[in-house]
């Protein structure tokens, strides 16, 4: 499948597996892609995340990204469904950190795999982020994967990486409509 990636879309992939070795990191993730679709310039993905609004708050991105991950990678709705039962998260991860330190319930903290070959794999979520921009491109009628085929994928793709992009307005139509007007 990588064959039909663009040169941008590789360097997403790489950029990805760069960042993942960068966070010492078990495992390329989801959240890895995102953050490599925002290091890009001049790709389509850029021009849409740019007329987003979202290019200029990376950092803000990354925290919330960051926090998702502290919340062991509990989404927003997966938060907001355990306090509509009485589950309160925030407490949860207040206590659980308290008694066994900062980041306890980060999700990735098992053994490392990949030693053997020394490349970090890709977590299931990420593969699946690879496998929807794949039938994304196919389902637009386009022959090769561009990072902005990554990028609709990511918002398909359920849990914090989606629910951090729709925060900022990235949801999958006006990612769609906002490579429309650019086209």
């Amino acid at each position: 499948m990588f064959e039909r990636f663009t040169k941008s879309a590789r360097g997403v992939v790489k950029g990805a597996v760069t960042r993942a070795e960068r966070a010492d990191a078990d495992s390329v993730t989801e959240e890895h892609l995102l953050l490599a679709l925002l290091d890009q310039e001049g790709t389509r993905s850029s021009s849409v995340l740019t007329s987003l609004g979202i290019t200029g708050r990376r950092e803000a991105v990354a925290r919330a990204l960051a926090e998702a991950r502290r919340r062991g990678g509990l989404s927003k709705a997966d938060q907001e469904a355990l306090a509509g039962i009485g589950i309160d998260v925030v407490e949860i991860v207040s206590k659980v950190e308290e008694a066994h330190g900062e980041g306890a319930m980060r999700a990735g903290r098992g053994p490392r795999r990949g030693l053997l070959t020394g490349r970090r794999p890709f977590t299931r979520q990420a593969k699946d982020v690879l496998e929807k921009s794949l039938r994304v491109a196919l389902g637009r009628g386009d022959r090769h994967i561009g990072d902005e085929h990554l990028l609709l994928a990511l918002t398909t793709q359920p849990g914090p990486v989606a629910d951090v992009l729709t925060e900022y307005g990235a949801t999958y139509g006006a990612v769609e409509r906002a490579l429309s007007e650019a086209a």
